[in-house]
């Protein structure tokens, strides 16, 4: 087994949100967000150790022999109890995140995605099997058009960016890993047969933009150049994109096994 990992912080002077770790039997990778202005007031352990604590429990948990769904749950709930006396954790501004997992068995590989990560997984016998949940871009893409011409920061912002937090984890919204465990019910999940894997990755979602937002290359081509030229080129071809399109920059994190 070969593991390869990249990371790149994409705000300058503030912590890197993102986790990603690898067991023998798999692959972790969490992507933590927050809230906003005020956010250190309902939770003052921050994203970077929601994130941190969610990934380390789940590595520790894929090798039990349960569901990743039920892994994700007990993590959430682990996490959760962690800050629940000292922290608001069910304020729509406490910190959360999208989850994704690859878990590789003697005859499958399993994978759980919640939230807007990417598991990609390359198959001999065909197009890479790409597992994401679209729920978060698409509502998230509505709110940036409103968001584009309102004052950063003022009353307006905050009141369209709290708007969009009350859409996470009801009906009709996008399904993130934060205080309830029910969550896992709306995770994307499945499995390969092991013999037909070639190789696999995590991505999150500030790495997996050099296809999904750029369209720079596709998901085959995306593992070419993992095989070839390692995460960290990815990511440096997705901060160049973002530097000729304006486009403000992202935590990247990807971790991929051949």
């Amino acid at each position: 087994m070969r593991v390869a990992m990249a990371t790149d912080a994409g705000h300058p002077g503030r912590t890197n949100e993102d986790f990603a770790g690898a067991v023998p039997c798999g692959l972790v990778l969490v992507d933590g967000a927050g809230g906003i202005t005020g956010a250190q007031e309902v939770c003052h352990h921050g994203i970077a150790w929601y994130a941190t604590r969610l990934g380390g429990a789940l590595l520790g948990a894929l090798a039990q022999e349960r569901s990743l769904r039920d892994v994700l749950a007990e993590g959430i709930e682990r996490v959760t109890d962690q800050h629940r006396d000292t922290c608001d954790v069910a304020h729509p501004i406490s910190p959360f995140a999208a989850v994704a997992m690859l878990r590789f068995s003697g005859d499958g590989v399993e994978h759980l995605v919640l939230g807007d990560a990417v598991a990609v997984v390359g198959r001999a016998g065909g197009e890479p099997l790409v597992a994401h949940d679209p729920r978060e871009v698409v509502i998230a893409r509505a709110f940036e058009e409103r968001l584009k011409d309102v004052p950063e920061g003022g009353d307006e912002y905050r009141r369209l960016l709290m708007e969009l937090r009350s859409r996470r984890n009801s009906p009709g919204g996008f399904w993130v890993a934060k205080d309830d465990p029910a969550v896992v019910a709306e995770a994307v999940t499945g499995a390969c047969p092991a013999h037909d894997v070639t190789g696999a990755a995590l991505l999150s979602n500030g790495a997996s933009r050099l296809v999904d937002t750029f369209g720079l290359t596709d998901w085959p081509g995306l593992l070419r150049l993992l095989e070839t030229a390692g995460p960290a080129e990815v990511i440096a071809r997705v901060r160049a994109a973002e530097a000729r399109g304006g486009v403000a920059t992202d935590d990247a994190t990807i971790i991929c096994r051949a």
